[in-house]
């Protein structure tokens, strides 16, 4: 690969200010629309069939849609992490106890605004006449808007979230007159098969309106 050609690869988590966040300190931001690819599911992330399946729906159909964006149109870019929208009917459940059993969730991937509903279509073709993962044909490729949101860095495992999510969610969102609106949102920058817990990093995000 020539220098040229590398240096054309867009890094989005590096282009675009919603993928930036500090350990510490909490920031208010306009995000903006962005196209994913989701899927939805139900049940703690570490037991649930389900979430397994929809990893490896979305993992193969990210990395098709990269390579064919690199060889259709000669625009490659870095496939962007996981990201997941999480709820639940009680809230609570996610800074007192961490029920994850009571979880809804949206896992999603980010893709350029340049992939379009037709390239969807051909690389979900590929990806199911390859390797056919059982949960392929739920996944959607779908606007989100979130607009103003809060977010912050965690550092640490996933389990430990809470005193900060707690913090956000009932200190800075009300003492700067804001109240939540959407969903909870991590974006997870480590691989947790491949970096030790204590040093996992994850945005989370919380759409917020004004009172």
């Amino acid at each position: 690969m020539t220098a040229s050609a590398q240096a054309a690869k867009v890094d989005f988590k590096k282009e675009l200010d919603a993928y930036q966040a500090k350990r510490g300190q909490f920031r208010v931001l306009d995000v903006p629309a962005m196209q994913f690819l989701m899927i939805d599911g139900h049940g703690d992330p570490n037991t649930a069939p389900e979430y397994a399946a929809a990893l490896e729906a979305l993992y193969p159909l990210a990395y098709k849609l990269k390579f064919a964006s690199k060889r259709e149109l000669g625009r490659d870019y870095v496939v962007m992490p996981l990201e997941g929208l999480w709820w639940a009917d009680d809230m609570n459940s996610f800074t007192a106890g961490r029920d994850k059993s009571q979880w809804d969730w949206t896992m999603m991937i980010m893709v350029p605004d340049w992939i379009d509903a037709a390239m969807f279509a051909a690389a979900r073709d590929q990806v199911a006449a390859k390797d056919g993962p059982a949960r392929l044909d739920e996944v959607r490729l779908e606007t989100l808007t979130e607009g103003q949101c809060v977010q912050t860095l965690h550092v640490g495992s996933y389990d430990d979230e809470a005193p900060l999510l707690e913090q956000m969610h009932t200190r800075f969102i009300p003492d700067n007159s804001l109240r939540m609106t959407g969903k909870h949102h991590e974006i997870y920058l480590g691989d947790p098969r491949k970096v030790a817990p204590e040093k996992l990093r994850t945005i989370l995000r919380q759409p917020v309106a004004a009172m």
